[in-house]
């Protein structure tokens, strides 16, 4: 039976971590948009990889069904790269929950129960998870183990709790490492592992929209500030993602990487601190 690696988000993270860890398996690429999954399949097909593609929307729990469905019937499902998102000046915040938390977490429980023994996720979540203070230890558990279709009931999470949709990106994405944590108990019971990576910015058609977007001279100013200097590239992500879908990750599960060239490290204890601007 054929491994089947499945990339949730066509973009250019999730490229860059199937080039590295797919060569003999079959790639399913899923997209919110038929163009992008295409133009992604044509460039990973000509450089060798067996590629087939398919619809989602990872805010739906039925689209996200019908994605499982289709990677089942095209083998075992050994690695998921979920790699969908929208950024802050994309959506509003309904629309952040509703497809970086909501949407992660109904991806998580779907796999959870097909994901073959050996088998590994990736959550790309985001640099921004780290730049809210510390919840409490309720406000954890909520994020991490309410069932995916109770979630954008509970309280914490109305808008009018809400600020902007920087708080609902940021809020989603510590929520997505936390879900994560919380799954991979789960997942370690079928001998499958799941983590997280929280990149910091990377030079990708999203990025390039929140430096044209109202935070551009932020971000900016986060690169110019942070002990690296520069923005990252996708191949430096699929480094840390090769590490953790490959044997030598094996005994990582349930972690979350934070790989943002030392933002927020600055913006808490250096000159991207609130107090230090």
């Amino acid at each position: 039976m054929k491994n089947v690696i499945v990339v949730i988000g066509a973009g250019s993270i999730g490229q860059a971590i199937a080039r590295r860890v797919s060569v003999g398996k079959h790639i399913l690429l899923a997209d919110l948009k038929k163009e992008n999954a295409e133009a992604a399949a044509k460039v990973l097909s000509e450089a060798g990889f067996e590629v087939s593609t398919t619809l989602v929307d990872v805010s739906s729990r039925e689209s996200i069904q019908q994605l499982v469905q289709r990677a089942v019937s095209l083998g075992s499902i050994s690695g998921v790269i979920h790699a969908a998102g929208v950024s802050p000046s994309q959506a509003t915040p309904e629309v952040i929950l509703k497809v970086d938390l909501y949407g992660t977490a109904v991806i998580l429980e779907e796999f959870g129960e097909v994901i073959a023994a050996g088998g590994s996720c990736i959550v790309i979540s985001s640099q921004s998870g780290h730049r809210i203070p510390a919840l409490t230890i309720e406000e954890n558990k909520i994020l991490a183990t309410v069932p995916a279709d109770e979630l954008l009931n509970q309280p914490m999470l109305q808008l009018n709790q809400i600020k902007d949709s920087l708080h609902a990106y940021q809020i989603s994405k510590r929520g997505n490492s936390l879900r994560v944590m919380a799954e991979a108990v789960r997942w370690g019971k079928r001998g499958a592992r799941v983590n997280t990576i929280s990149p910091g910015i990377i030079i990708t058609p999203l990025a390039k929209d929140e430096f044209t977007g109202p935070r551009g001279e932020g971000y900016r100013k986060m690169l110019e500030l942070s002990p690296v200097g520069r923005a990252g590239t996708p191949d430096e992500v699929a480094a840390v993602g090769a590490l953790l879908m490959g044997p030598e990750g094996t005994f990582i599960t349930g972690s979350d990487f934070l790989m943002d060239g030392g933002v927020t490290a600055s913006y808490w204890y250096g000159e991207l601190a609130p107090t230090a601007s």
